[in-house]
């Protein structure tokens, strides 16, 4: 099986270095050519179905990737992370060091707990490693889930430093399972 991991392109929020997590925010224009870079990069590899964010910016994302070429199912579970009180604020108020630590599990300000990203990443990535197995399996999510889902799919020590990859937009990583 393949899994092959997109975060979305960039947007107004990205560029100015606001905090979204799960607010429902367009791609820029920078964020669609981007994508459309992307698109012709992968335009002769072959997905059996792709999972997206029901978010905008994923679906957008989806959308400019591939189109209608095969099946894309929203799915809740691939969200960006609740970033509670932080959502539309400053990014240099959101301490990732703390944030992303899996031992403290941190949920100040109402962002949501390292843990339960980890725990519906989990829950998805055993429905589609049981229903796709011999597939090759599109995801485009976010910097939160993608990172997630790395570190799950990868068997990455979960005590250890979480924060060592750099999931920029329009970020691309086929991973063979």
């Amino acid at each position: 099986m393949k899994i092959t991991l997109v975060r979305h392109g960039q947007t107004e929020s990205n560029y100015l270095d606001i905090c979204q997590g799960s607010s429902n925010i367009l791609l820029n224009d920078t964020g669609r050519r981007e994508c459309q870079r992307l698109r012709e990069k992968i335009k002769d590899k072959h997905y059996d179905v792709c999972y997206m964010s029901p978010l905008v910016r994923t679906v957008e994302t989806a959308m400019i990737l591939i189109g209608d070429k095969v099946q894309m199912i929203p799915e809740r579970k691939l969200i960006d992370r609740d970033l509670g009180e932080l959502e539309g604020k400053e990014r240099s108020l959101y301490d990732a060091n703390k944030y992303w630590d899996y031992n403290l599990n941190c949920s100040e300000q109402g962002v949501e707990p390292v843990q339960d990203i980890f725990k519906r990443c989990r829950e998805f990535l055993d429905y589609i490693l049981e229903k796709h197995k011999d597939e090759s399996v599109l995801i485009v999510a976010h910097a939160a889930t993608i990172r997630a889902i790395r570190h799950l799919l990868l068997k990455t020590d979960l005590s250890k430093s979480l924060l060592h990859d750099d999931i920029k937009n329009c970020y691309y990583e086929e991973i063979e399972v």
